[in-house]
């Protein structure tokens, strides 16, 4: 065989592998879609939903709530991991909390209006019965589908993450192409009462908001959902089973979660190579906590952060962000969604080619991203008239905050999720599970102030008047 024929067998395998790398990082991004791709499609359907159910704009309360309540399904699994290592089947646990959110979006279709009467009023049960399993299986992919990425190598787990932020780009599309909240200022005519001084009637013109009616139904978005469950179900198939990316899996070190012991002399040291090529072969550990090459104060600081920023990122800002944002007008309100929910992945995307894994700069960006996070949150306490609210400057500068808000603190979670994925399995377990506690924390502290204490006022966006 000549040298030129070797050469251009050498380019066709090379150019195989690179297709099929290309191949596994599509199926670990529709596998992350699956993660929380129904609850996020359920928010963002909420302006469609609520008008036509008794329980009207308090089931948002309400679902935050269950998915509060959901958190049985981690911590069920977290406690498993720790107390029963290798007793659960991972695999099998993903494939059945896929299942079930394929066959509760695609009920939703046929019952999300069905009520029944409960204590003397009209419920929404099937409504809410199936939100509780939705958010069981969005919560417990946390703490699975995280953990199964340590079957592939490092760099899939960016692309999973981008996959996450996928989940919540691409229901915020196809409700933005529904129709779903758009609002029109008409105007609308009504007489004033009479008074005993003047006994005549007075003319009044104002504005009043009315939504435009959705291009499609909601029963229709409902099975769109189903069907992105279904496409995740298909790209964890293959990611078992497809023999072209059984080349993509690093090394047998782990088997449903045991890590194996590895094998003296040079192996073990190819193998540790394969966790972190960085790190020195010999260093002497910090902690037992996976590799030890952080001290028990590094992995604290670390697990603040990161629940920090779910707290933020997943609760806290999300759930003042229509009161942050409709004082400048309907247009900035979705230009903040739909641009907030692009940076996710964008974020993820650049994690991908410039991973920086400092913990100083993690810190940095925490602080920068927090702060932009604190100028949001004080604009929604000031509702419904915030700074600038009357310059269209102000509007602009709202949706920049959220666009660097979410761009840099998901760039924070995908270098934690990179960092703790060379620690080892128990560390994405652990990853998962405080992701869970951050949100609840965020929930448990915002539910009150919103929904209680009515700290939050919004603002009419045909008729609000601010000096």
């Amino acid at each position: 065989m000549s040298a030129m024929d070797t050469s251009e067998d050498q380019k066709s395998l090379n150019k195989k592998v690179n297709n099929m790398s290309l191949f596994t990082h599509l199926l670990a991004c529709l596998f992350g879609m699956g993660s929380w791709v129904s609850i996020n499609g359920l928010w963002v359907e909420l302006p469609l939903i609520v008008p036509q159910i008794p329980e009207g704009w308090y089931l948002p309360s309400y679902l935050s709530i269950l998915i509060q309540m959901a958190n049985v399904g981690p911590l069920f699994i977290t406690l498993m991991h720790r107390f029963r290592p290798g007793a659960l089947n991972e695999t099998a646990a993903i494939y059945v909390i896929i299942s079930l959110g394929s066959i509760a979006t695609f009920l939703l279709g046929f019952f999300w209006k069905e009520t029944l009467v409960v204590a003397g009023a009209p419920r929404s049960v099937a409504l809410l019965v199936l939100t509780f399993f939705l958010a069981v299986v969005d919560c417990t992919s946390s703490v699975t589908f995280l953990p199964f990425m340590m079957h592939l190598k490092p760099q899939y787990l960016t692309t999973y993450f981008i996959g996450e932020g996928v989940s919540g780009l691409l229901p915020a599309l196809v409700a933005l192409i529904q129709g779903v909240g758009v609002v029109h200022c008409k105007n609308s005519t009504h007489l004033l009462n009479q008074t005993f001084t003047t006994f005549s009637n007075a003319v009044v013109v104002e504005l009043q908001a009315q939504y435009q009616p959705a291009n499609f139904s909601a029963e229709v978005f409902f099975f769109f959902l189903s069907a992105m469950m279904l496409v995740c179900l298909v790209a964890f198939l293959l990611l078992n089973y497809h023999p072209s990316v059984a080349r993509e899996h690093p090394t047998k070190r782990y088997t449903n979660g045991v890590k194996e012991p590895c094998q003296k002399g040079r192996m073990c040291s190819a193998q540790r190579s394969m966790i972190d090529p960085y790190r020195p072969a010999k260093q002497r550990r910090k902690s037992s906590f996976g590799t030890g090459v952080y001290s028990w104060w590094q992995v604290f600081y670390i697990f603040a952060i990161l629940s920090w920023v779910n707290a933020l990122t997943n609760t806290a800002l999300p759930s003042v962000q229509s009161y942050s944002c409709m004082p400048y007008g309907n247009n900035a309100y979705h230009l903040s969604a739909t641009l907030a929910a692009v940076s996710n992945p964008m974020a993820c995307f650049i994690a991908l080619f410039v991973p920086i894994r400092s913990l100083v700069f993690m810190g940095t960006l925490t602080v920068v991203g927090s702060a932009v996070g604190a100028y949001i949150m004080g604009m929604a306490v000031l509702s419904p008239c915030p700074l600038l609210v009357n310059d269209t400057s102000g509007g602009a500068v709202m949706v920049l905050a959220w666009i660097f808000f979410i761009l840099s603190l998901s760039y924070v979670k995908v270098i934690i999720g990179l960092i703790l994925r060379d620690e080892g399995h128990s560390a994405l377990v652990w990853c998962g599970a405080v992701v869970q506690l951050g949100s609840l924390l965020g929930a448990i502290t915002m539910f009150p102030l919103v929904s209680v204490y009515d700290l939050f006022t919004s603002g009419d966006p045909c008729n609000t008047k601010c000096p």
